[in-house]
């Protein structure tokens, strides 16, 4: 079976600094992989190297099974690529309904069968349906996640990255994206979870990688996971937790 993620061996950094040394890793499709990693350990690097915002200077990425490692950032939609980055990157002057509506027209040039409808994004976040033309910068935290979700699965993504997902959110909130990876997974839809809470990691992710200083030092089978978020040793050593 083709991984719907391919990453072998990549290097990369900034300038003349490295920060990934020879990652490797992957996400079957229709699977949920975590990554988790103290602050430091080259996370949110990966994440911009997959998704082409940060140069390789070693190694491939595939989606697919079709390296992208020449295609623009931009164009890796096309390969069915969906990202929710940590800062988000929605246009904050432009209302709920404008933010997800470029993202439909953008989905719509996929040659695929639609996962998701924006009626599906408004069942999925009911709050949206109020808020539909409220500025996104009037928006609280958390419905900004959750209208950056839903611009992302309006992609029509075969795999969703989501960098950070649970950061500044109250636990209400959390629940609610919880629910909405659960849901995500039935459509089946592969997933990559970079996430420094391991509790949630654990509880959205099949498997997971642990990383440290730019590398991929450990990974998690799923009989593992209740050892590795009970283990204070562990998350010690991995994470300062």
């Amino acid at each position: 079976m083709t991984a719907a993620l391919k990453v072998d061996r990549i290097d990369a950094g900034y300038g003349n600094m490295p920060v990934l040394r020879g990652v490797s890793l992957e996400v079957a499709p229709k699977e949920s992989v975590a990554i988790i990693g103290a602050n430091g350990a080259g996370k949110s690097t990966l994440v911009r190297a997959i998704c082409g915002l940060l140069p390789l200077s070693g190694g491939d990425v595939q989606l697919d099974g079709r390296s992208v490692k020449s295609v623009a950032p931009h164009d890796r939609v096309q390969h069915g690529l969906g990202v929710v980055l940590e800062n988000r990157h929605l246009f904050g002057e432009l209302s709920v309904r404008a933010n997800l509506e470029l993202a439909r027209a953008r989905g719509a040039r996929r040659a695929v069968a639609p996962r998701f409808s924006f009626d599906d994004v408004l069942e999925l976040f009911p709050f949206a349906k109020q808020r539909l033309e409220a500025p996104v910068q009037l928006l609280s935290g958390g419905e900004q996640q959750m209208v950056a979700i839903g611009r992302a699965l309006l992609l029509q993504p075969d795999l969703l990255i989501m960098d950070e997902p649970s950061t500044g959110l109250a636990p209400k909130v959390l629940r609610h994206i919880v629910k909405t990876v659960e849901v995500l997974r039935a459509r089946g839809i592969a997933m990559l979870v970079v996430e420094q809470n391991v509790a949630l990691a654990a509880e959205v992710a099949d498997r997971g990688y642990v990383m440290s200083l730019g590398r991929v030092v450990d990974q998690i089978a799923p009989e593992r996971w209740s050892a590795v978020v009970h283990d204070a040793s562990l998350l010690q050593a991995y994470l300062g937790q």
